[in-house]
């Protein structure tokens, strides 16, 4: 968290005694803090005084809190707001909240409450400062932090980052091996509250079944054979912090029943313990495999992804994102250059049209270590076809995976698409807003396309 002696806080009442008194109170939490006695004046101090937060009052003369708060909107002031109210006057504060307010405390004031109040904004600010950094990082050089690419399908990502990152929701996070759903879950605790706290990062497919739940739960002394002295699972080891269950469909179905019980009633015991622990962790959940699948197969209990599908981040192939590619090799030339000690600039073209071409079975991760095996064995400014491996340059470019649809010569090109189309619309499970997404069309035209063939097939059935 941030000095709060850097954030500036503006005190809005027009009761003098009250004024005064909280605006010494915030002085003497640490913080800078101006006061002024009405809306109109507030106004005018923002100006000169530019502060973070403002704590205003809803009711006074000349203009109120609510309109204090329209102005600031208008003039896209970037300061939180805290309304402060009379017990009869709530509802109003919840309307200000619903125009932008972050929240409001009733009269008479409680000093605890404000300054817990406080201290959330605080955290609240840090993190909108750095989303402010990242996203003129992702203006600047297409990457978001540690993650790379200013596709549509990674701009989504990172907008569902933003959104889930300064809550305590769990996020289930999905995409095939080696998209960066580690990076992924690492960015989001981050850009949270927690981020000063650990981050315990665990797979659940690397790990013994028999010894999983021990991973995650800790154990006691004699628990089992083998348990020659008590063991902290990742959930003590991540209280107050962030836990990352990398593979979570890999979990037994008795070891996501307890999993469960923890997320919802946050409190566990030890294997073999007697007593209730109580922990704060939020959990982060990936998987590789599509969770309504999984959960379709029995891999995943539906209750639990109900509970981890607070947000959902799918991570897209990157045969899916190939123009985030220049980037995504840039950033490794950069990073394995100053590692091995090389001079790497550039790819020549040849060499570029090859990893284009290249299907990446393995995604993110597979192409980081083409190219740092290409870094390494370049002599000069480049890297060239022959510091590829003969398995990428002996590769054929591969037909669009259309999983199964059978193409054969003699179809026709309308044939051929209204295959797609329902081989779509199967893959996105009848939602047809998706399905124009990865079409490629807007949902208009899919509507026609699809009148177009219901309409031949009910031709076809009549001369039939």
């Amino acid at each position: 968290m941030s000095n709060p002696s850097v954030e500036r806080v503006l005190i809005v009442e027009d009761e003098p005694s009250t004024r005064i008194g909280l605006t010494e109170l915030v002085r003497t939490w640490g913080f800078t803090a101006e006061s002024a006695a009405d809306g109109e004046d507030a106004l005018t101090s923002v100006t000169s005084f530019r502060p973070s937060i403002i704590i205003t009052d809803l009711v006074m003369p000349r203009m109120g809190g609510l309109e204090l708060l329209k102005a600031l909107k208008s003039d896209d002031a970037e300061c939180t707001v805290v309304l402060l109210t009379a017990q009869g006057s709530v509802e109003s504060a919840v309307e200000a909240i619903k125009e932008g307010a972050y929240d409001y405390l009733t009269k008479p004031i409680e000093p605890q409450r404000l300054k817990i109040l406080l201290d959330k904004i605080v955290e609240r600010q840090d993190t909108l400062r750095e989303v402010k950094v990242l996203r003129r990082q992702l203006r600047e050089q297409g990457s978001f932090g540690s993650m790379i690419g200013s596709s549509p399908s990674m701009r989504k990502v990172y907008q569902i980052v933003e959104q889930a990152a300064p809550t305590s929701a769990s996020v289930l996070i999905w995409g095939e091996s080696g998209t960066g759903k580690e990076l992924v879950a690492k960015m989001i605790h981050q850009l949270s509250p927690r981020a000063h706290q650990p981050f315990v990062p665990i797979n659940c497919a690397a790990i013994p079944e028999t010894l999983l739940e021990s991973e995650i739960f800790g154990h006691e002394k004699g628990s089992f054979t083998g348990a020659t002295d008590r063991r902290e699972g990742c959930f003590e080891l991540a209280d107050r912090g962030t836990l990352f269950l990398d593979e979570i469909a890999e979990m037994t179905p008795a070891t996501q029943v307890k999993l469960l019980r923890v997320l919802q009633e946050r409190t566990f015991r030890r294997l073999g313990g007697r007593h209730e622990q109580t922990v704060d962790v939020r959990v982060l959940a990936a998987t590789n495999v599509v969770p309504i699948e999984a959960v379709k197969s029995g891999k995943l209990r539906e209750d639990l992804f109900y509970r981890l599908h607070v947000f959902a981040i799918e991570l897209p192939p990157l045969r899916q994102r190939k123009e985030d590619l220049p980037l995504l090799i840039q950033s490794f030339i950069t990073e394995f250059n100053a590692r091995n000690n090389k001079r790497v600039s550039a790819v020549e073209p040849a060499a570029m049209k090859v990893l284009e071409h290249y299907h990446w079975p393995g995604n993110v991760r597979e192409l980081r270590n083409v190219v740092e095996r290409a870094v390494i064995l370049s002599s000069g400014e480049f890297m060239e076809l022959k510091h590829l491996p003969p398995y990428v340059t002996d590769t054929p470019p591969p037909a669009p995976p259309v999983g199964g649809m059978a193409l054969t010569p003699g179809m026709t090109v309308e044939e051929a698409e209204n295959r797609l189309i329902v081989l779509t619309l199967d893959h996105a499970r009848g939602n047809k807003t998706r399905a124009a997404e990865i079409l490629g069309i807007s949902l208009k035209t899919l509507h026609n396309k699809l009148n177009k063939m219901r309409g031949k097939s009910s031709e076809e059935t009549v001369s039939s």
